[in-house]
């Protein structure tokens, strides 16, 4: 009974409509399949690869009526180009310690999470997260994921943590499920050169794409994701380079 459960197909779900997080006066809907048992790695990069996002052990897309401003975007790994400005980034963070860490919750972590949400995201759908949410978000996984931690040393024997990013291990890239950092180092541009560390990753492991999410065309949130090029949007025909980039 076990083994059928683990390698059916797998079911999707429709939630009712809620408020848009990025544009006012929107309904959002969401299709989302649970992610159980053996088939759980490659079903997600399954849907990964359709679309989806993952969250602990739900995959979901949205599924809005008569709005299709969602795009799910994805880096070019061996095409990519620093900008000057990335490069400038780059630079400005070449003091910090990377290290990759299983997908198991720290206070540590947290600590910078709350910190994270209380400046940048105050009264948004994640505000009211606590320790045992952390843990669930982090831990509760079926798949291939790690944690990659970027720290200042600062004389202790780790050194200071200032970012982090939850990422998914797929055949064909890396999946950044969620990255936040301390927002009192602005001048590190700490959510770009995460991803700009993601790309390089990437390339080391001969992986061809860095997945990260929804880029919405108009939502200031999502302007960063553009700077990435080449950079593919998934489009009814397949994924696509972005406003006709060659």
């Amino acid at each position: 009974m076990t083994e059928q459960k683990s390698t059916r197909v797998p079911q999707f779900f429709l939630t009712p409509g809620g408020p848009c997080p990025y544009l006012p006066g929107r309904t959002e809907r969401k299709v989302f399949a649970r992610l159980v048992g053996t088939l759980a790695q490659p079903l997600n990069e399954a849907l990964t690869h359709s679309g989806f996002r993952r969250s602990q052990t739900i995959a979901y897309r949205p599924a809005c009526d008569a709005c299709s401003a969602c795009v799910s975007v994805r880096i070019v790994t061996e095409r990519f180009e620093e900008t000057r400005s990335l490069r400038r980034i780059r630079r400005r963070n070449s003091d910090l310690v990377r290290s990759m860490v299983s997908a198991e919750a720290t206070r540590e972590q947290f600590a910078l999470l709350r910190t994270y949400l209380d400046s940048r995201h105050a009264g948004g759908g994640m505000s009211d997260m606590g320790l045992f949410d952390y843990v669930a978000m982090i831990e509760e996984t079926p798949v291939h994921t790690h944690i990659i931690e970027y720290r200042i040393p600062d004389g202790s024997e780790r050194g200071r943590l200032l970012a982090c990013a939850l990422t998914d291990e797929l055949r064909d890239g890396l999946s950044m499920v969620y990255s936040f950092f301390h927002p009192g180092e602005d001048a590190r541009s700490l959510g770009t050169y995460m991803i700009l560390d993601h790309v390089r990753a990437a390339r080391r492991l001969g992986l061809e794409h860095v997945y990260l999410g929804y880029w919405v065309r108009g939502s200031r949130k999502m302007d960063y994701k553009s700077r990435f090029r080449p950079i593919e949007a998934l489009t009814r025909d397949g994924w696509e380079l972005l406003n006709g980039e060659e």
